[in-house]
């Protein structure tokens, strides 16, 4: 019987699925079943229901993997998917109900995001958010060539506003067991806020990546890659028990 769980992958706003590349390519050769989902972008529960609705054609344990926003959502997502067996929060949100990103981020200071942003309104009345591309590299990956950063910042995918300032209705942290990574030169959600949320989570293993910035998936995929194995591991232990 195979016993590995499947890892689905999260991404948060300003990236894509295929920011998890490294992270992939680390993990593919043991043989892991991967999904790096497309996240919607366009509000907490909207986006958790979205998962949820992957999650339940997977047969057999889940590890779901959530960067920045992306941890929103796997805090989201878990009621109704008893065979998530852990999460891992890398540089990611890991809310209360009722706290948003942008009450999360703002609890310490370090965070620079509002004044990177450049809004753009939609023909429905809301509004998306992007990094202005001038200011991508400083701000999201200063620790990448700046080469790269520029074409992420070309790639980014908004976030509806709604998904910054929306609350939170779940907290699967407090029911799965969880992982945390992040860099200690995070601009986006302060390296302070961090420690607070994965001590409060009472995480298994809390890692600061030094010199990292807000896109370990991106310079730091081995680092995170050997987390989600530590996460794998300690999961198809307990199952064998």
């Amino acid at each position: 019987m195979n016993t590995k769980p499947t890892i689905v992958f999260v991404h948060g706003a300003f990236a894509e699925s295929s920011s998890w590349s490294g992270v992939i390519a680390d993990l593919k050769a043991e043989g892991y079943p991967m999904i790096a989902i497309a996240n919607p972008l366009r509000g907490v529960q909207y986006d958790a229901d979205y998962l949820l609705d992957l999650l339940h054609t997977i047969e057999g344990p889940i590890v779901l993997v959530g960067h920045s926003y992306g941890g929103m959502v796997i805090s989201n997502a878990v009621d109704g998917a008893s065979n998530v067996v852990a999460l891992v929060f890398v540089g990611a949100f890991a809310p209360e109900p009722g706290e948003s990103p942008a009450v999360l981020s703002g609890r310490f200071p370090g965070g620079t995001l509002g004044d990177t942003l450049n809004p753009v309104m939609l023909s429905d009345g809301n509004k998306d958010l992007y990094i202005q591309q001038d200011k991508y590299w400083r701000q999201f990956v200063a620790d990448a060539p700046e080469e790269q950063a520029s074409v992420m910042a070309v790639t980014q995918r908004p976030i509806a506003e709604l998904g910054l300032v929306g609350a939170s209705n779940g907290a699967a942290w407090k029911d799965v067991p969880s992982w945390f990574i992040y860099g200690e030169l995070d601009k986006n959600i302060p390296a302070a806020v961090h420690r607070f949320m994965a001590e409060r989570a009472n995480a298994r293993d809390i890692i600061e990546v030094e010199g990292g910035s807000h896109a370990l998936t991106v310079m730091n995929a081995v680092a995170v890659a050997n987390v989600i194995r530590d996460a794998v591991n300690e999961t198809v232990l307990a199952q064998s028990r």
